[in-house]
């Protein structure tokens, strides 16, 4: 059983391998009574304050391991009864108050939210606006700001705390679905819908459908399974079902060339790759929609021309993306990607059909180009397309990497007021792109390496082969 970052996904992954693997076995029906009792036997409680608890929680987990709520067309939700346990934060002053004589603290504070208290600095809560200027202003650094995790982590104000319950809800209306609060969540109260019954079915009914089922994976896999290798994964994949996998990396060379086309007619032009980074412009930047880019992301461009192929196959996309899961519903897609699972989930698949990768023969998967595979680190984009512009004569195209929405933030604002030197833009909602995904199985900077060797290991060194195969769909792979 792999070792997952955190305990959470560790929990999210034993529901998920049981859901699957009573899906194979025809249990289904007992799911909600038996598997909590897996998860948590016996009558001792081990994360909440009972074990019934506890199960309540798994029950929940149940639910979103079949989809979620299917009124919400969010792919992220909060589990309410897991979301009890974060104080409410905001501006606080520590016991490293010394009562000093200056009060900067209170001076500075525009709302009069401050005042001494026995020698000591306390807030007036129904005035504090949590501005932040008092704790910039304290000398010992006293005052500070706490927020819950989830809050924290969401970079476009999407997540508030019901003043009622104390529980965390979300605005549909600003969340973008990157994912970062349910890998930041400690309880792992907010939780990504999960379509790996639909998987199931695909690779159930291929036979009997008369159909095939390919896998398509996104490049950061490169980082993903050891020490298994790609190549490992490759076969436990077809020994899961899938006919063949596939490389998103090589929809990445495709996407790369449409791209730079694009912005020799538009100009100035933002990527369509990530879908959190095309939501974020089109909720918190709808000035700025008419730069999007219209190519459609990597894991659509090579699940079409799959399907410019075979018109009968079905395409299950495989990688670290919370909000693929929403991307592959949209009409712009033209139903392309059947169905999305993500790297915990795939691993989840794996270990309910007692397939332990390290044992197999690998088999190659090589399609691919450098630049189609380095698509998976921010910045990857941007260095294919300058490379590739060189070498066409492409001249004038400056282009940005935006690694996390906090920068994506910081450069359209420039964009939209005029002040911005750059003319294409590259965002990526998750810190340092895809491969720190919410949905990785690991996260840190290691992952960075092994996608350059991944790219550098390719037999493609440039983009044509798969340009001259999106313009020859019927032609036979090499």
């Amino acid at each position: 059983m792999r070792v997952f970052d955190t305990a959470v996904q560790q929990l999210k992954y034993r529901v998920l391998k049981e859901v699957i693997q009573n899906e194979y076995e025809h249990h289904i029906n007992d799911i909600y009574h038996d598997i909590p009792k897996i998860i948590s036997p016996g009558h001792t409680a081990n994360y909440r304050c009972c074990v019934y608890k506890e199960r309540a929680i798994v029950q929940e987990r149940i639910k979103m391991a079949l989809g979620g709520d299917k009124s919400n067309p969010n792919v992220v939700e909060v589990i309410d009864i897991a979301c009890d346990e974060c104080p409410f934060g905001g501006i606080q002053v520590t016991d490293l108050c010394r009562g000093c004589l200056s009060h900067k603290c209170k001076e500075t504070c525009p709302k009069g939210a401050i005042n001494i208290v026995n020698h000591k600095s306390v807030i007036d809560k129904t005035k504090c606006i949590e501005c932040g200027k008092c704790l910039q202003a304290c000398p010992y650094s006293a005052i500070v700001k706490l927020q819950r995790p989830c809050v924290a982590s969401c970079k476009v104000k999407a997540i508030s705390v019901d003043p009622i319950d104390a529980k965390a809800q979300i605005d549909n209306n600003k969340c973008v679905e990157c994912g970062a609060c349910v890998y930041q969540c400690p309880f792992g109260a907010i939780v990504d819908k999960s379509f790996v019954l639909d998987a199931v079915h695909l690779l159930q009914g291929a036979k009997e459908g008369g159909y095939k089922v390919y896998a398509v994976i996104a490049p950061a896999i490169a980082s993903q399974f050891k020490p298994a290798s790609v190549e490992q994964v490759v076969a436990g994949l077809k020994k899961l079902g899938f006919y063949r996998a596939e490389e998103a990396a090589q929809g990445a060379d495709i996407t790369l060339h449409h791209e730079l086309k694009e912005w020799q007619e538009k100009g100035v032009m933002t990527t369509s790759c990530c879908p959190s980074f095309v939501q974020f412009i089109e909720k918190h930047f709808p000035d700025l929609k008419k730069y999007v880019s219209s190519t459609v992301s990597p894991m659509v461009e090579i699940a079409k021309l799959i399907k410019r192929i075979d018109p009968n196959a079905k395409c299950v996309f495989i990688g670290p993306c919370t909000s693929k899961k929403s991307e592959y519903r949209l009409e712009k897609t033209g139903g392309a990607i059947d169905c999305v699972i993500s790297f915990e989930e795939l691993q989840a698949f794996f270990d309910a059909r007692h397939i332990n990768l390290t044992e197999l023969e690998g088999v190659e998967l090589n399609d691919a180009s450098y630049y189609g595979r380095i698509f998976a680190r921010s910045g990857g984009l941007s260095k294919g397309l300058k490379e590739i512009a060189e070498k066409e004569g492409i001249e004038g195209i400056k282009p940005v990497a935006m690694s996390g929405l906090s920068e994506c933030r910081t450069n359209l604002l420039k964009l939209k007021v005029g002040k911005s030197e750059f003319n294409f833009f590259e965002g990526m909602a998750c810190d340092g792109g895809c491969m720190n995904g919410a949905l990785c199985i690991r996260h840190g900077e290691i992952n960075a390496v092994d996608i350059e060797n991944y790219g550098k290991e390719a037999k493609q060194k440039d983009i044509s082969r798969s340009v001259d195969l999106y313009n020859n769909p019927r032609k036979e792979y090499d």
